[in-house]
């Protein structure tokens, strides 16, 4: 859109109600990542392919935040929170949809957070974080897909987040 090359397609497959694996592939990025269920996380760029883990940033203080509009969460009733979290952050960056989740997973972001998704937005984010030893939920801390937000954590600072918006 716009020239932005921040697209991607997203698949996750659900075995038994529970996804088991995801797959995200941003071709104008040249980038994938993927997991499934024990096996760990992976990402590939320029025909490299690596193991992703989540930071180990255990506070808000130096934790960066990536989102995706502030306008978002003016709809949803939380800007006022939302602006109260990141002033919390070391830093914010406008980095939405399903590059926010990856980067988290990736290590380089400590929080991924969307007011408003689809599930099929969320079945392949919630595996490749989690496999990665982050922690996925809606913005009530649920561990779902469908609850309509998604929060992406390295983990350590997800309860944190939670809080503001509790």
């Amino acid at each position: 859109m716009r020239g932005v090359p921040v697209f991607a397609t997203l698949i996750g497959l659900e075995e038994d109600g529970r996804i088991v694996a995801g797959v995200v592939s941003a071709p104008a990025m040249g980038r994938r990542w993927w997991a499934s269920i024990g096996e760990g996380a992976f990402s590939s760029a320029l025909g490299t392919t690596r193991a992703i883990r989540v930071s180990r940033v255990a506070n808000l203080g130096s934790s960066h935040i990536a989102y995706d509009s502030v306008a978002d969460f003016d709809q949803h009733g939380g800007a006022v929170r939302f602006i109260s979290l990141l002033r919390h952050c070391e830093r914010a960056r406008g980095f939405g949809d399903f590059w926010a989740h990856m980067l988290v997973a990736e290590g380089a972001m400590e929080i991924a957070i969307e007011p408003a998704v689809a599930t099929w937005d969320m079945a392949a984010v919630q595996v490749i974080v989690e496999e990665a030893g982050g922690r996925f939920s809606d913005m009530r801390g649920e561990p779902r897909i469908d609850g309509g937000s998604g929060l992406s954590t390295n983990g350590l600072v997800h309860d944190a987040v939670l809080e503001y918006f509790h």
